[in-house]
């Protein structure tokens, strides 16, 4: 097998762990072409492929996380990873791993952790890679390294939810849940959600946000069936879409260009969260991105001729 098509056949594998690891397509593809140039380059050939490119990729993602954190921390309004609408790689054993580490909320919650926690928690929880292969790729022994992941296990655990939907069940709750946006059915849609429920909404500044955050089921209701009958108005269109693993939607101008993506987050029967990413910087791999300046001033046009 040549380098390029052994290095095709772990792409998705690489992209999979550069994602997990920074939260972001652009940073996670980037990471996956230097880790090809680094490999291409090299004059020996490794005795494990699959070892030498995950150690490359995941050295190069904490990397590229150390300087992103603080660009993190400088960023305007709340930040959200960059929505991914399918997974590349794919295990049967660890479809629940895979689908349940690439959720906006579990990526929020990786954020919380050091990048070295994070490498660590991501190769042994998502790909159940070995002690002695993590310690390889993150410099550590492997001591040093079960010594991280119970720490990181610890942060996640401590944030995950209790009770989560069956995909069945958050399926049926977000074709609900669209057909009440779409008919702005207020009282539809506050039905759905979770008497604490969120709306959020990342612009980075770039963009205008629905909202910074809505929070309380009748806000979100209200917002919601207030704004989106008005951009049906003026012929944005949305699809349901899977985003990061849970049910969402990608909304487009009239002429196809992508907007903003939606995802749902659903527990214990009700919506708990609704995250939406507005800012055009993380809409780029979707496709040609809209102005969404133009589309706020044309439903602000829309709500003066409906009063």
């Amino acid at each position: 097998m040549s380098k390029v098509e052994e290095f095709e056949e772990l792409r998705p594998l690489l992209f999979s762990i550069a994602y997990r690891i920074l939260g972001s397509v652009s940073e996670a593809e980037d990471a996956v072409q230097e880790t090809w140039l680094r490999f291409d380059g090299s004059t020996t050939r490794p005795t494990s492929t699959k070892a030498f490119l995950s150690t490359t990729v995941t050295r190069i993602s904490i990397d590229v996380l150390r300087s992103a954190r603080v660009r993190r921390e400088e960023y305007v309004g709340p930040w959200l990873p960059e929505p991914l609408l399918s997974d590349p790689y794919e295990d049967p054993a660890r479809a629940a791993e895979l689908a349940d580490s690439v959720s906006m909320a579990a990526l929020l919650l990786l954020e919380r952790l050091s990048p070295l926690e994070r490498s660590v928690f991501v190769l042994r929880e998502v790909f159940a890679f070995g002690f002695d292969e993590i310690a390889a790729a993150v410099g550590r022994s492997e001591a040093a390294c079960r010594q991280l992941l119970v720490r990181a296990r610890r942060h996640m655990e401590a944030g995950r939810p209790r009770f989560e939907a069956d995909r069945k069940e958050r399926q049926e709750l977000a074709t609900r849940f669209f057909d009440a946006l779409k008919d702005g059915d207020v009282g539809g849609l506050r039905n759905l959600l979770a008497a604490d429920a969120q709306l959020v909404g990342d612009g980075g500044g770039k963009a205008p946000q629905l909202a910074k955050a809505v929070i309380g089921a009748e806000n979100v209701a209200r917002v919601l069936g207030t704004v989106f009958p008005l951009m049906i108005r003026i012929d944005v269109t949305f699809e349901p879409h899977e985003v990061n693993g849970q049910p969402g939607a990608i909304f487009r101008d009239r002429d196809g260009k992508v907007l903003h993506t939606l995802a749902l987050d659903v527990l214990d029967g009700r919506i708990q969260t609704i995250r939406t990413v507005i800012n055009p910087d993380k809409l780029g791999h979707l496709g040609p991105v809209a102005d969404a300046w133009a589309i706020d001033r044309e439903v602000k046009q829309a709500r003066r001729q409906s009063n």
